[in-house]
């Protein structure tokens, strides 16, 4: 992910307000309501032949310059559902009309805490699916570690229903948030995706080197796959690929590229 994690946790913060504290943005309700927010979408690799197997959504808007403020300015304001919910209708329904190159990828949705604690969000998610006419064997959900923290057994039933038509679940940011690696066991799971902060320093730091090799050891032991973000070298990535890494993601591949700069991507 262009990472939200930093909006989430301003998102906290602002949810800790009083809901009279929710400033009006009139602004990003107007572009909400037109559709305006972009969706970009970056590469995720397989280490093992270089392919691409996968993109992950982001969402870019030129007002803000990351997803990060896109998002904690939607928190300010009481608009982070709207937003969450344009970003995933937008990219499944983009997805579903790819051919060319990019028929058949796959696509990387990230979810909120408050996506997955929603009431009906794993129905509104499947329906939305097949109105695109995505198959859900496509999609897989990113969701924070963060997600999980309020009441994982009915985490675990959610990501269970979405499993069952076909959807990957993946723990985004994994390695430097809250949850317990428990999770790992009681949940749902298919993928591990461990965060950029841990990859900096692999090439030089024999501690971070430690800690990278036991946690895609830990993961490829309870049957998931490792998608390392953050990647931007080629000793980085060499690493990885002698450690067993699944997939990468990073600007040694590509950062975020709009639908005709991805298509040109993979065409070439």
């Amino acid at each position: 992910m262009t990472k939200i994690t930093e909006a989430l946790r301003w998102g906290k913060r602002i949810s800790d307000q009083p809901s009279g504290a929710l400033r009006r943005d009139l602004l990003l309700e107007e572009v909400i309501a037109r559709q305006g927010v972009q969706v970009h979408y970056q590469p995720q690799v397989a280490l093992a032949d270089g392919t691409i197997k996968s993109v992950e959504a982001l969402a870019r808007w030129g007002v803000e310059p990351s997803a990060d403020r896109l998002f904690a300015r939607a928190h300010a304001s009481g608009l982070t559902e709207r937003l969450s919910r344009l970003m995933q209708r937008k990219a499944l329904r983009a997805a579903a009309t790819w051919e060319g190159p990019l028929k058949g990828l796959g696509l990387s949705i990230n979810l909120l805490p408050q996506d997955i604690c929603r009431p009906g969000y794993e129905q509104w998610l499947m329906d939305e699916m097949e109105e695109a006419g995505v198959n859900p064997r496509r999609v897989t959900l990113e969701l924070t570690e963060s997600a999980l923290l309020d009441d994982h057994q009915l985490v675990a039933g959610k990501l269970a229903a979405l499993r069952e038509v076909g959807v990957r679940i993946a723990v985004d940011d994994f390695g430097t948030g809250y949850a317990s690696l428990a999770y790992l066991i009681r949940l749902p799971l298919d993928v591990v995706k461990i965060d950029r902060v841990l990859v900096s320093n692999i090439v030089h730091g024999e501690r971070d080197q430690i800690v990278m090799k036991a946690m895609i050891r830990l993961a490829h032991d309870l049957g998931l796959q490792v998608l390392v973000e953050g990647v931007e070298d080629e000793a980085q990535l060499h690493l990885l690929a002698e450690w067993g890494c699944d997939h990468y993601q990073g600007f040694l591949a590509a950062g975020a590229l709009d639908e005709y700069e991805l298509r040109g991507f993979l065409a070439n």
